[in-house]
């Protein structure tokens, strides 16, 4: 495994990390104790940080990993999530006394004495220019409820509305070869004031794992069936934002990453992981084999620059024009 600090927390973290809102819901069916033994498994080869949030299996996901972490002596980072257990759009959303309401409810289910990361889980872009929630999150870090604090964001615009809040400590955003927008400001500007950037969403919903045909079809609990066209939350969050019979083409002509790289998943991930502004990657997984797939990609050869020219051509050619949502 290998490491990288996440910006002002001054953790050392692991470069390829999980999220987990596969294993709590809305990816389809996952069985707990395949969850269980992936999430042992993956702190057994040296992963020490897992992503989630409150709402994900309505609490199913941080109950798992507080479970796991019970019997494990090693330092693992939690990082978790709060907001859309209320009216996102609400500012008493962000109340300290209703977000040490969530923070307190999630340190319950996680069985742990402080959060070590507390992220605001894709607010309005209204909620973060007013800037009062982030008073509220100053206020639990001196209490010891939280230890660090973050935004998981949907924009670019977002991420450079956070970095002027000086103790937010990481950014969470959407960032892979078909979104690569990121790479114009957000990550010169997150390395130039230490702010740790943590990727989600690095295979855009699978598009990159090069599996999907345009017949492909999705479980009803699966966002990829329920929120394609944003009818749940921001369409950006699904398949980057692209139509899937348009995404599933666009997936097709980049096959030739995997070309002496094993396969697309394991080159996807690689390809952000050569940004070295990035703290660490986070994809999904339900079960061992996921989790081993991913971890590959720390052995995957990099891009070449000519390599990662042609990526960013093909971005400005055929990508960026056809993503809707924030981005």
């Amino acid at each position: 495994m290998n490491y990288r600090r996440l910006g002002k927390t001054n953790d050392t973290i692991s470069e390829v990390s999980f999220g987990t809102w596969a294993i709590g819901g809305d990816w389809g069916n996952v069985q707990t104790d395949d969850a269980v033994k992936a999430l042992n498994h993956a702190i057994d080869k040296g992963v020490n940080f897992f992503d989630t949030a409150d709402v994900y299996g309505g609490g199913r996901s941080e109950e798992i990993i507080g479970d796991v972490l019970q019997k494990r002596s090693e330092r693992i980072y939690v990082a978790t999530k709060f907001c859309r257990n209320g009216d996102i759009d609400d500012p008493k959303t962000y109340s300290y006394d209703r977000v040490k309401e969530y923070a307190i409810a999630s340190l319950k289910r996680l069985k742990q004495e402080t959060i070590d990361l507390y992220q605001i889980h894709c607010p309005p872009t209204e909620i973060l220019k007013q800037g009062e929630v982030f008073h509220t999150l100053d206020r639990l870090k001196d209490e010891g409820i939280i230890r660090n604090y973050g935004v998981s964001v949907e924009s670019v615009e977002e991420g450079h509305i956070c970095m002027e809040h000086p103790n937010v400590a990481t950014l969470q955003i959407i960032f892979n070869i078909f979104r690569q927008k990121p790479l114009e400001s957000l990550l010169s500007e997150a390395a130039n004031k230490n702010v740790g950037i943590i990727v989600r969403l690095p295979l855009a919903s699978g598009l990159l794992t090069g599996k999907f045909t345009k017949n492909t079809t999705f479980s009803e609990n699966d966002h990829r069936h329920f929120n394609r066209d944003g009818q749940a939350f921001n369409v950006g969050e699904t398949f980057a934002g692209i139509p899937f019979q348009e995404a599933v083409e666009l997936s097709d002509k980049l096959k030739w990453i995997a070309e002496g790289r094993e396969s697309m998943t394991q080159a996807a991930l690689r390809w952000i992981l050569d940004q070295p502004e990035v703290s660490c990657v986070i994809p999904g997984f339900k079960n061992i084999e996921q989790v081993d797939g991913n971890l590959k990609a720390l052995s995957t050869p990099s891009f070449t620059d000519s390599e990662m020219e042609k990526l960013k051509q093909f971005y400005q050619d055929e990508i960026a024009h056809r993503i809707r949502g924030k981005y």
